[in-house]
């Protein structure tokens, strides 16, 4: 049974996986609340499933880039969970989540999450064989930049709010994807996860962690 957690923005979410199928899954806004809300939802989604953490197999969290408090409260317990009982854990870039719960489609791909300060984080992606690839590293735009360099018909997917949707419009090269499409799935976070494991994932817990988006004013670590 693996647990799958993503606090990587204000959108919480939670999935059970047997590696056949989803028990159960939740998401919900939780804005600032992770500290509060995270660990009670887990210990919830476990006693309704009727199972005790002692029944993991495996842990996997979304590790960014998304808000720097969310990102440490989220890996900070998967990493809890996994050093107290001996268990795997997965990290998984947070918009690849989203990138693979969306349907193939011949135009590329950007995935988007808000960045802070009327900025967004997005990275691009193309159809290959195995499915939605990225094609490079996060890039941190406003929206007036982001329409701008939509040159070619490209599929926005993700976090677009209303600024983001008045200036999409007026960009007819942008695809915008549906509402429930645009939500980050905890199911499809355990999904890759069981991939990456089945695949020989051997990364040590300790080696998980956070993937934080930088400008490039600020100095390299």
């Amino acid at each position: 049974m693996l647990l799958a957690i993503d606090t990587a923005t204000q959108r919480i979410g939670l999935a059970l996986h047997d590696g056949h199928a989803i028990l159960s899954e939740c998401t919900w806004v939780g804005g600032r609340r992770q500290t509060t809300e995270l660990a009670p939802e887990v210990a919830l989604m476990l006693r309704r499933a009727g199972i005790t953490p002692r029944a993991l197999s495996a842990v996997a969290v979304a590790i960014g880039p998304g808000a720097y408090t969310g990102l440490r409260i989220g890996v900070a317990l998967a990493k809890g969970l996994s050093l107290a009982h001996n268990l795997p854990l997965v990290g998984v870039p947070t918009l690849d989540i989203l990138a693979w719960g969306q349907p193939r489609r011949d135009e590329p791909m950007l995935a988007l999450l808000h960045a802070g300060r009327g900025r967004v984080a997005g990275v691009w992606y193309k159809w290959k064989a195995s499915g939605w690839q990225a094609t490079g590293e996060p890039d941190v735009m406003t929206w007036p930049e982001l329409r701008d360099r939509l040159e070619a018909p490209t599929y926005v997917c993700g976090e677009v709010d209303d600024e983001g949707r008045e200036v999409l419009a007026a960009q007819p090269k942008a695809k915008l994807a549906p509402p429930a499409l645009s939500v980050r799935r905890p199911g499809v976070l355990a999904e890759i996860a069981w991939h990456k494991l089945r695949s020989g994932w051997d990364l040590k817990p300790a080696q998980v962690v956070p993937v934080y988006l930088r400008t490039s004013s600020e100095p390299s670590p």
